[in-house]
């Protein structure tokens, strides 16, 4: 591995590093909360080391002011500034492009679209949407791409984590339409690489100042952090992340091998992850 930087900024994800729905990973609150003064002996958190944290987050089933207050109900020191979201991600790209989209996602992320334009719609956005999943909805989405409409994915992740087990995620969907139109997704959120240049922006780091703390694999078997562009660019890989059972965990045994570029490390938690960091990284 190429010389990395100094260490200035940690992504984390959330839903499956930092909690699993309502439920925080034991230990996350006080891996992340404030310390009075900034240069304790690094040995207790990111934010006291110093280190610039942003969260990052592929969820669509909520908007960020929701995933806020849930955040916040689990005790979570975090502000909505720190929240990069595919939702937004998506938006950015809504209004770059001047579209009318269709929006294909859950009633509770419709606030973060308030203002968009979505009359006469000639553009697809597609999210986590499982109310919406039915005949009539994809077969209007299909009609528009035929039309010639651009296919906007929040992202396409196979599944996700549930308190009952893994779930399907928006990429079968995503990937039905693609085949039935003969098209290609624009995808906005993980493991694209314009994702986590746009978290990195407001914080001045480059990718190779930065590392991303994650609990799964992308579904092109890559990580994150290794889409961070330079070989310098590095990820922390978390295996387990809380009192859940086996088939909870969206880790499968040895997902870390699938990774190319590999991960940095394969952590046994997100409190694990950040002890390393500020013990050996920083």
């Amino acid at each position: 591995m190429a010389a990395r930087r100094a260490l200035k900024a940690v992504l984390v994800d959330l839903n499956g590093t930092l909690h699993i729905e309502d439920a925080a990973v034991p230990g996350a609150q006080e891996a992340l909360k404030r310390q009075a003064i900034l240069q304790v002996q690094m040995t207790n958190t990111l934010r006291a080391a110093s280190v610039m944290v942003r969260f990052v987050t592929n969820t669509t089933k909520e908007s960020k002011q929701d995933l806020l207050e849930r955040l916040k109900k689990l005790e979570f020191d975090i502000s909505e500034d720190e929240i990069f979201t595919s939702l937004t991600a998506a938006r950015n790209l809504v209004e770059q492009k001047q579209v009318r989209p269709m929006l294909l996602v859950d009633d509770r992320a419709l606030p973060d679209f308030t203002g968009v334009q979505t009359g006469d719609p000639n553009a697809v956005v597609i999210g986590l949407a499982p109310e919406h999943f039915h005949y009539q909805l994809l077969n209007q989405a299909f009609r528009l791409l035929l039309d010639g409409a651009p296919l906007i994915a929040i992202h396409k992740a196979r599944y996700y984590k549930r308190k009952d087990g893994l779930a399907l995620g928006p990429g079968p969907f995503v990937t039905a339409l693609e085949y039935a139109t003969d098209t290609k997704a624009i995808v906005v959120g993980k493991p694209e690489k314009t994702f986590f240049l746009e978290a990195l922006r407001d914080t001045g780091c480059a990718p190779e100042e930065a590392v991303m703390i994650g609990d799964g694999l992308s579904p092109r078997g890559e990580s994150g952090a290794g889409l961070l562009v330079s070989p310098s660019a590095f990820g922390v890989f978390q295996k387990v992340d809380g009192p859940v059972t086996e088939l909870d965990r969206k880790y499968r045994a040895a997902d870390e091998e699938k990774i190319n570029p590999p991960p940095y490390l394969t952590c046994e938690s997100f409190p694990h992850a950040v002890d390393h960091i500020l013990q050996n990284l920083l």
